[in-house]
């Protein structure tokens, strides 16, 4: 009589020795990543408060001014694959050399224009050098911490620097503006750029892929292609609706999205290989990543206009408010970092994350007119939760490819992140306007029933008691929208918490589904 054969066991990640642990000098080097880091997130809000100074200094016209603000985002979405491929190539740290490089001259270029093309152009090289810079900083944390709790601590280091630089970069705009000039707010790059460019050589060891193979040189104009028009697209929805024009738009990108994908799996040698998104966990990383960063920049779509034009709050006023937040931000990668290294399951960390979002989410369906402590704090919890689900998402992703693409690894995510932000802004944000429209009353201006900033730009047209109704009927459609896209937020993030718990229930260990190649570096 033969034995019963055995039950299958769970998948397990498969466990390759650690590789030696950090010290000082590391450590070290991951807060001088940490500063350029910061400085690439903080430009993405950073010209908040300067562009009134420019218009009036630079006199752009209304499309100028709007490439002056976007340029940036732009450049560095679009670029974001391209460069991670670059660094796997020539050498990650000659690349985030090169960047902070061009990143400093853009900023003194941009710091002391004297045209709007001028500034346009040079937001456009800061779009480039953000591009090189956020793809190397992560993967250099790869190359230098090979422990893999270290490395997953690290990892929640630079998620909490990523997030809370954005929320920085307006207070620090006010800051600047209010005591010097406009152009102040690009030189204070300079310090941090020229702090990497002399201590990157001496604490950075150089990582690259040994075997890269030819650069398909056609997949940088398909890839930029694919993510550009679907970024701008979905970028002018939430305020301009759903204009034939933007639909357009989003339509051809997803088509170069098709023909950049079948280039990657027929090309010889593909910027992004196939075979990174077999790795398991890799491609659930992305998605769930993604759908972080959906309800990360959906949610501020709603808190920030609520703590200006609902609340009052001057631009500056609401900034300073905003960074209350991101106190909690700090605290929430570590201790999710602690539950994984402890033995909970990923999975159930990951899940709790999204679930703890939601609840944030779940705060602001009762928010009033007048919830000014309860929509900060469900900003809190929302940042918390997310910050636990995209450093783990970031942390899988990086222990499940070979070290030699980590780059390209790298760019994955944050293209993604970046897809998931605009998308979260489009969709959440156009709930609220339809619930808005809906709920302004009819003898409303027809002007007043588009936005909430225009129903306050008209209201001080009338006569104050008619003007005063139509601010209060405008801030309770707004508060009334915010409500609607909240639940929005509650479902979808309570349905990522369950593909979190599916897609990720047999990843038992922490990020080591196969043994990693060991990465070709060297110390200066």
């Amino acid at each position: 009589m033969t034995n019963p054969p055995h039950p299958p066991s769970p998948i397990t990640e498969a466990a390759p020795p650690s590789g030696p642990r950090a010290g000082r000098r590391e450590w070290t080097a991951l807060g001088v990543l940490m500063l350029p880091l910061l400085l690439v997130s903080m430009d993405v809000s950073v010209l908040y408060f300067a562009i009134p100074q420019i218009s009036a200094d630079l006199e752009p016209s209304g499309t100028q001014q709007l490439w002056i603000f976007d340029m940036y985002a732009f450049v560095l979405a679009g670029l974001l694959m391209t460069m991670g491929a670059v660094g796997d190539r020539i050498g990650r740290r000659k690349l985030l050399l090169i960047g902070a490089a061009a990143f400093g001259a853009a900023s003194l270029v941009a710091a002391y224009a004297n045209s709007a093309e001028t500034l346009i152009a040079a937001r456009a090289v800061l779009g480039i050098g953000g591009a090189t810079l956020m793809p190397s900083t992560l993967a250099m944390v790869r190359t230098l911490f090979t422990d893999p709790d270290q490395r997953s601590r690290a990892i929640g280091l630079w998620s909490a620097v990523m997030t809370g630089g954005v929320a920085l970069g307006s207070v620090m705009s006010g800051v600047l503006v209010e005591h010097f000039w406009w152009g102040s707010v690009f030189l204070v790059n300079l310090p941090a750029m020229a702090l990497l460019l002399v201590l990157g050589p001496f604490l950075l060891p150089e990582s690259r892929n040994p075997s890269p193979g030819r650069f398909d040189l056609l997949s940088v104009p398909l890839s930029m292609a694919a993510v550009l028009p679907v970024i701008y697209g979905i970028k002018e929805i939430p305020s301009q609706g759903w204009n034939v024009r933007y639909v357009v738009s989003v339509t051809v990108g997803l088509l170069f999205a098709a023909l950049f994908v079948h280039r990657q799996r027929t090309a010889a040698s593909p910027m992004l290989p196939p075979a990174l998104f077999r790795g398991r966990g890799f491609t659930p990383a992305v998605v769930l990543n993604l759908l972080s960063s959906f309800a990360m920049l959906g949610s501020a779509y709603f808190t920030t206009q609520y703590l200006q034009s609902v609340l009052g709050k001057s631009p500056m006023e609401a900034a300073l408010w905003a960074l209350l937040p991101t106190v909690l931000v700090g605290v929430a990668a570590p201790v999710a970092a602690r539950l994984v290294q402890r033995g909970v399951n990923r999975a159930s960390v990951v899940a709790g994350g999204f679930v703890l979002a939601a609840c944030g989410y779940g705060m602001l369906t009762v928010a009033g007119t007048d919830s000014m402590w309860l929509v900060l704090a469900a900003a809190g919890v929302i940042a918390s939760g997310i910050v636990v689900v995209m450093s783990q998402m970031m942390d899988l992703a990086l222990g499940t490819v070979p070290a030699q693409q980590a780059g390209t690894a790298s760019s994955v995510l944050e293209t993604g992140a970046e897809f998931g932000g605009a998308l979260g802004m489009a969709l959440l944000g156009s709930i609220g306007t339809g619930v808005y429209r809906h709920e302004m009353p009819s003898a409303a201006p027809v002007g007043a029933r588009e936005t909430l900033g225009a129903a306050l730009a008209e209201a001080q047209l009338l006569p104050s008691r008619a003007g005063d109704a139509l601010v209060v009927a405008a801030r309770e459609a707004f508060t009334s929208g915010m409500r609607a896209a909240a639940v929005a937020g509650v479902l979808l993030l309570l349905g990522a918490a369950v593909l979190a718990s599916v897609t990720l229930r047999e990843v038992r260990t922490r990020t080591r589904d196969c043994a990693p190649a060991a990465p070709t570096h060297s110390r200066p």
